[in-house]
């Protein structure tokens, strides 16, 4: 039986590469610089260092093998001595040897520098980027009133599209649920009112006039503009929250996929039942306004029930009346709509979620006291 006989002679292995300094000005480089041999000089490379302004001589003799890898760490160290200032000379390397370390120097040379630190935008850009984005806002704002206001027109045509279940839920939920806070408010707002012009009246002999200034300033003023900043606060961020709770979570989408309209579903319900409960809230914030300024001149005026409620039928008209109960709609339609926009412009996360409520709530009230100071200059035009 023959065998036979394999050689046994194998390649010899690269010689490692090495870094020798013969003289404090001279660094030799001996061994083979390739990407399995430079593991240690890369170490070696990146502690070494000159004083700035000397001269340093590289002696590449003795380099068996330079593939990009060590003509990179080659580079680097150029690279890092030419920045200090350090005049580096090569000497002694293959032609092929020189062209690739000439390559991998262009291409480091040609890396960007570290981007500087951008600086603050001044005062002008900042007054340009805020009036841009509110006019982006107040344009998406009126495209979003037109669509809604579209919708319910449709859905007015055709009552059968209505969605009744959600129009009552959502009135129970704004209307009846908020009937507790928004008596109480309006009856201590009704207290403090009264408790106020006591003094003043008093010292005048003037204490039947308390009816007036409860009637009035209720009725006209403080009762709807405090049950609209209540609901603003309790239903208007709630309706931000729930869109943009389905928004973040694609509902929505896939609302559109299936074909119903998220107007439909979510915004017009909620606009019907506000403008529903509203004036009704406000109906009730009347009367129990009247009614602590009513104990509050009892026990600070003694001015009787009998005797306030007289002067209160005779002095305060119907007109103030209806002039509060007029403004609850309008102040129900901003709810209703900021909240609900701000819902729909969510976009991202949780904290969108917080931060289109947190929006939805401060516009809502700073809106309704707008359109509260124009209806006050309205009717004094109007003399009512």
């Amino acid at each position: 039986m023959t065998s036979r006989l394999w050689p046994t002679s194998k390649k010899p292995l690269p010689t490692a590469a090495a870094i020798t300094q013969p003289t404090p000005q001279e660094l030799a480089l001996t061994g083979s610089w390739t990407a399995r041999g430079i593991a240690a000089v890369d170490r070696q490379f990146e502690a070494f260092s000159r004083p700035s302004g000397s001269t340093l001589l590289i002696d590449g003799t003795n380099i068996e093998a330079l593939d990009t890898a060590g003509a990179w760490i080659v580079q680097k160290l150029l690279f890092r001595l030419r920045k200090n200032s350090v005049v580096v000379e090569i000497r002694g390397l293959r032609p092929a040897f020189a062209r690739l370390l000439e390559l991998i120097g262009q291409e480091i040379g040609d890396q960007p520098a570290a981007p500087s630190p951008a600086e603050p935008p001044g005062k002008l850009e900042n007054l340009g980027r805020s009036s841009a984005a509110l006019l982006e806002q107040s344009l998406a704002l009126l495209a979003f009133i037109g669509e809604c206001t579209v919708a319910l027109g449709r859905s007015l045509a055709n009552p059968a599209r209505l969605r009744w279940r959600p129009i009552l839920f959502n009135i129970r939920s704004a209307g009846f649920d908020a009937l507790p806070i928004v008596g109480l408010l309006s009856f201590l707002l009704g207290v403090v009112v009264a408790y106020q012009g006591a003094d003043q009246l008093r010292q005048y002999g003037a204490n039947i006039f308390v009816a007036d200034l409860v009637g009035l300033s209720m009725l006209r003023e403080f009762a709807p503009l405090i049950t609209a900043i209540i609901v603003a606060g309790r239903s208007g961020s709630a309706y931000a929250a729930q869109i943009g709770t389905m928004a973040v979570t694609e509902e929505i989408d896939a609302m559109r996929t299936i074909g119903i309209a998220p107007l439909e579903m979510l915004v017009l319900p909620k606009i019907i039942a506000l403008l529903i409960a509203l004036p009704l809230l406000t109906v009730f914030a009347d009367v129990l306004g009247v009614f602590g300024g009513m104990l509050m001149a009892r026990a600070q005026l003694a001015v009787s029930y009998a005797e306030f409620l007289d002067r209160f039928v005779k002095n305060v008209s119907v007109t103030a009346y209806l002039i509060g109960i007029g403004k609850a709609p309008i102040f129900a339609a901003i709810i209703v709509t900021i909240g609900c926009f701000q819902g729909f412009r969510t976009h991202g996360g949780a904290d969108s979620v917080g931060r289109q409520t947190t929006r939805s709530v401060v516009q809502s009230i700073f809106l309704v006291i707008v359109a509260d100071a124009l209806f006050s200059v309205a009717f004094s035009a109007l003399d009512l």
